[in-house]
């Protein structure tokens, strides 16, 4: 989907605003430097989080895997992180025990730019999403099933030979 937008004096997160709201997703923009909304995947709804931050001239997003963490299940959550964020190419997950939450992380860095292209804003939301997607097995294996983080992995990225 390519979208025309002004940007000249637009703040940059309008153009998320604007995509979402294409989209149709429900979200809430808590002032001029952060939005959210939420996104139905196939393994759950994923709450994603942009900001901008003027100083540094760049666009954060956070992408949240539901559930919550119940403390019990985080042993080993630490080496799971490790083993997943060897397999990115693009961005990181990453533990906020605050939240007790999952999230795959991304920042644009736009110095010099009137902000990001929709094109930006659609490409790194759907890289959000499809990362969650391709690790939620895993981090349910770990923390839910009790597999150790080198057999979650295993299992989740197992690629299957054939037709059923």
């Amino acid at each position: 989907m390519s979208t025309s937008l002004e940007r000249d004096d637009d703040h940059p997160l309008d153009v998320v605003e604007h995509i979402v709201t294409e989209h149709e997703w429900p979200f809430h923009r808590q002032g001029d430097d952060e939005l959210t909304f939420g996104i139905e995947g196939r393994w759950c709804t994923y709450r994603l989080w942009f900001s901008w931050r003027e100083e540094g001239e760049d666009m954060q997003l956070a992408c949240a895997i539901e559930p919550k963490i119940p403390e019990p299940n985080q042993p080993g959550l630490a080496k799971l992180l490790m083993l997943v964020n060897e397999k990115m190419a693009i961005g990181h997950f990453d533990y906020w025990p605050s939240e007790a939450l999952i999230l795959f992380r991304h920042a644009l860095l736009l110095r010099g730019c009137n902000g990001p292209m929709p094109e930006q804003i659609e490409d790194l939301v759907a890289l959000a999403v499809a990362e969650c997607e391709r690790f939620y097995p895993a981090f349910q294996f770990a923390i839910w099933g009790g597999r150790t983080p080198e057999d979650a992995i295993a299992s989740a990225l197992l690629d299957t030979v054939g037709e059923a």
